[in-house]
């Protein structure tokens, strides 16, 4: 066997060939070939003989079906050509193979201009920042205009189209085009009337300039200029040369050979693999092979920048990241019609099941869908084309003769409204209960999945359980029974058992709470739609525009170029599939219909669909909504709407909307304290020994008789209820809970303080708390967390104007607050700084407001700008008074010493 690889070189290029169908992209591969003196006669598509086309079906149909890969070299470069579908349905195919791609090769067919499918691969190459060179092909045709084409290319494309190569060649013209591409070009343009090779290969490379290159690909004309363009300004990539150790790979693509052995094939995007390789724990690589055309050449080693397939791999799908390398973007394009697949009687069907299986693993864009209550097996496909190939491939690979029913829509669902849904599953013996929030996402986004759940309420590996449920199968809706979409799922409870639990209790608990969110919820339906671009004699647009408008689709105004107009816009793809042929008629063979996938939009007649599709959630035996309870030793099912009634964990959702609700009411109390004055601020009321004498009783109540002991950092100490700090009798305002420890790891100042001392940061902590109740006139208590001090209890100190608690052993702060707050929430107003959001859910439970440790800070700066302007206003009186250098509580002792109420 020849060495593909040749001389081993140490540069490696992946280059992907993309085309419109028809436009000669296969042709453009044959030449290329054979320029390189890969193989010594040009073949032909149409003669069946091409060098990639080694598919019998692509043989027979003249099309593009399977990505291929040939080798050649190029200069001291070696270069992996990648031939891609042109044909629509089997767009997956291609997009795959741009995840691996270094440079494109876009081929426009010269007589027929950029078509419809030019745009999707153009948004897709963007999309991927792929750099691109155009071959304009079929030049030699009669009719063909190289300034009518370049004006489309510029308009449909993009203004970066630069003439390289063609007939009509000045030299002088082109860098003056390409200099207005890049402002770095420009000036080198004006300084040496012409730019480096250098210069522009970098431009290339950032996808700022687009070579055209303009031939004919059957008569190998451009080809040559073409090649000597790419070995001129291909170099190795720079995300490529970041990294070169560590080992990272992108699977693009699942096969099969003759024999059976199941190919993974990769490009390698740094490191080295090797043969024998552990890529997983239980699988080993045990070939790795060089394909060009159907031969292939076996290697030791793959480096960067290689192209190859591998044996031994089982579990690999396309799209994959291994080694450091991620995984790869969902795909633009998606199947948009199903189809029921009818077997031969006698068939087994779930045998042919497990074959589709294995299809679909090749071509991920293949979605078979089993249908359990009806025992049918469904196809999702882009076409009727695809339908053909997956006939015959079912024949050749397997045997068998199916005929497929009538296509539907692949309709989608979402939600309209935030809801809760929960999930309960508890017969005898097993337990496990889950909470998920669903919310409306954006439009395209799919399915977005986060977790506010904590670790200390369900432990990270039942977490992560719930996940791999939520994402390891379709999902249905409960309109139509479709597949849901655009909606963020997020896990804000759970709840396991010690001993009962199990992994197939998530399971169970996870799909029953994302069902019975569902029913809460408004759900709506979405169906596929086409962009389209609609060519006609501009005598027949009348006729056009009411077509589009009766298939209930949105045009902008007709453009009219000539002779003809343009009508664009989009169309539900369920009204527009079979339009092509109208279009033939009516305009006798002169009009184009152009269709892109679009994505997905609200269904034009929902009701209809749903109606038509009969679907009953509630007699969905697969996908059930309701959860099951135990009560007695024995487990009973509770509907959906009831589930709220029985469930053992209280609602999230319901928390949420109460810290909402409060965080603005504290927000609107903030702003109207910030516009009073500091004069107002100083004449709010204080706390009086009476209401100090009822917290001490609140205290008692919830925690009986406490005992004191000394800290060595406590300046004061409340040793008793006996010695009583005296205040002048005034209505109590307002209360303020401190999550001490909370705050000081949400200040960065104190953070960086407490990693030195942590009592330094807590000292730190308590001058500011004092220095805003002198000002505030509220009580303030700090809660500091001394549960983990073996045989500690209960402490209460005072600490000049605030109180300072010290928790007792196995009380945490959070729960020592919640308790003051259930006992005084409902008489006084009290309001809990805290970041913590279980203790923020709490708080609003019992009746409290709160206010996050960052908004306290910035409550605290305001303060401490009240307090400075305050003095300001005081120094600006001209005199200085004693007691204008005391704190208040100072102040007032001696003014009673001054009037004799009080001794020194």
């Amino acid at each position: 066997m020849e060495n593909i690889l040749g001389d081993k070189p140490e540069k490696h290029i992946c280059v992907g060939i993309l085309a419109h169908v028809d436009a000669g992209k296969t042709t453009l591969s044959e030449s290329i070939m054979y320029l390189t003196g890969n193989i010594r006669k040009l073949g032909r598509v149409d003669h069946g003989d091409a060098f990639l086309d080694n598919y019998e079906l692509e043989r027979s149909r003249g099309i593009t079906i399977f990505s291929k890969q040939a080798v050649f070299g190029l200069g001291e470069m070696s270069v992996t050509l990648l031939d891609t579908p042109g044909h629509v349905d089997f767009s997956a195919e291609m997009e795959r193979t741009l995840q691996v791609l270094d440079y494109a090769v876009l081929v426009i067919n010269g007589a027929d201009g950029v078509q419809g499918h030019t745009r999707t691969l153009w948004k897709l190459l963007r999309m991927y920042q792929i750099p691109v060179f155009l071959f304009i092909n079929k030049m030699d045709q009669v009719g063909t205009d190289q300034k009518k084409i370049m004006y489309e290319l510029h308009r449909s494309l993009d203004e970066g189209c630069v003439v390289f190569h063609a007939p009509e060649f000045d030299r002088a013209s082109f860098f003056e085009n390409a200099a207005m591409c890049d402002e770095d070009a420009l000036e080198e343009y004006l300084n040496d009337e012409e730019i480096k090779d250098e210069t522009i290969a970098s431009m290339i490379k950032a996808r700022k300039i687009y070579p055209c290159y303009f031939g004919s690909a059957l008569r190998v004309q451009g080809v040559k200029e073409l090649l000597s363009g790419m070995e001129k300004y291909m170099g190795l990539p720079e995300k490529e040369e970041k990294c070169k150790d560590a080992f990272g790979a992108r699977v693009y693509k699942i096969s099969r050979d003759a024999q059976g052995n199941r190919l993974t094939h990769l490009k390698v995007t740094s490191g080295k693999l090797a043969v024998k390789n552990s890529l997983t724990e239980e699988e080993k690589i045990n070939q790795i092979r060089v394909y060009s055309g159907e031969k292939y050449e076996t290697v030791k080693e793959a480096v960067q920048g290689m192209v190859c397939a591998v044996t031994g791999l089982s579990h690999t799908y396309a799209g994959e990241g291994l080694g450091i390398e991620k995984e790869s973007e969902k795909p633009l394009l998606e199947p948009v019609l199903n189809y029921q697949i009818q077997l031969p009687e006698g068939c087994d069907v779930h045998k042919m099941l497990g074959n589709l299986r294995q299809l679909e693993e090749e071509d991920p864009m293949l979605r078979i869908v089993w249908d359990e209550e009806l025992g049918e097996i469904y196809a999702q496909l882009m076409g009727e084309v695809q339908i053909e190939i997956l006939q015959s491939l079912i024949k050749e690979r397997f045997g068998v003769s199916v005929t497929f029913g009538t296509g539907n829509i692949v309709y989608k669902e979402t939600i309209r409204t935030t809801v809760e849904g929960v999930g309960h599953y508890e017969p005898l013996r097993h337990y496990a209960e889950v909470h998920l929030i669903l919310e409306p996402g954006e439009p395209g986004s799919g399915l977005v999945f986060d977790s506010c759940c904590s670790e200390d309420v369900l432990d990270r590996n039942w977490q992560r359980l719930i996940f791999t449920h939520l994402e390891e199968k379709i999902h249905r809706g409960v309109l139509v029974g479709a597949a849901i979409t655009d909606m963020k799922i997020t896990l804000a409870a759970g709840r396991a058992h010690l001993k009962h639990t199990e992994g197939g209790d998530f399971r169970q608990s996870t799909y029953r709470a994302l069902r019975q969110g569902l029913m809460q919820a408004e759900s709506v339906l979405l169906e596929p739609y086409y962009n389209f671009c609609l060519e006609v004699p501009s005598e027949m647009i009348g006729r056009a525009m009411t077509d589009i408008q009766r298939m209930s689709g949105e045009s902008d105004p007709p453009q009219t170029e000539g002779e003809m107009t343009v009508l664009s816009g989009k169309v539900p793809v369920s009204e527009i599939r079979d339009y092509q042929r109208e279009v033939a008629g009516y305009t006798k063979g002169m009009g184009r219909l152009s269709l892109e996938f679009k994505g997905y939009e609200l269904c034009h007649n929902a009701e209809a669909v749903i109606e038509a599709s009969g679907y009953d959630p509630d007699r969905d035996t697969e996908n059930p909504s309701g959860s099951v309870f135990c009560s007695h030793g024995a487990g009973f099912y509770v509907p959906w709407d009831e589930v709220p009634d029985h469930m053992h964990i209280e609602s999230q959702l319901s928390k949420r909307k109460g810290a909402e609700s409060a965080k603005d009411a504290i927000t609107d109390s903030q702003n109207k304290r910030r516009l009073s004055s500091g004069k107002e601020a100083a004449q709010m009321p204080t706390w009086n020994a009476k209401e100090e004498k009822e917290l001490e009783e609140i205290f008692i109540r919830t925690y009986g008789k406490y005992e004191t002991k000394t800290r060595r950092d406590a300046r004061t100490v409340y040793a008793s209820s006996e010695k009583k700090y005296k205040k002048k009798e005034e209505q109590l305002t307002e209360y303020l809970l401190v999550d001490g420890y909370n705050v000081i790891f949400a200040w960065d100042e104190l953070k960086e303080l407490a990693k030195v001392n942590i009592e330094s940061a807590r000292g730190r902590l308590l001058d500011i708390l004092c220095n805003y109740q002198g000002f505030r006139k509220c009580v303030v208590i700090a809660v500091f967390d001394a549960y983990k001090v073996e045989g500690y209890v209960l402490e209460i100190q005072k600490y000049h104007n605030i109180h300072v608690v010290y928790t007792k052993e196995a009380e945490t702060a959070d729960q020592y607050i919640e308790k003051v707050v259930h006992e005084i929430g409902r008489k006084y107003h009290v309001t809990v700084v805290t970041s913590d959001g279980v203790e923020q859910v709490v708080t609003l439970g019992q009746g409290g407001t709160l206010i996050s440790a960052r908004e306290f800070k910035e409550e605290v700066a305001i303060v401490r700008r009240q307090i400075q302007e305050e003095y300001e206003n005081r120094k600006e009186s001209g005199k200085s008074y004693l007691f204008d250098s005391m704190d208040e509580e100072l102040a007032r002792e001696m003014e009673e010493v001054r009037l004799g109420k009080k001794e020194i």
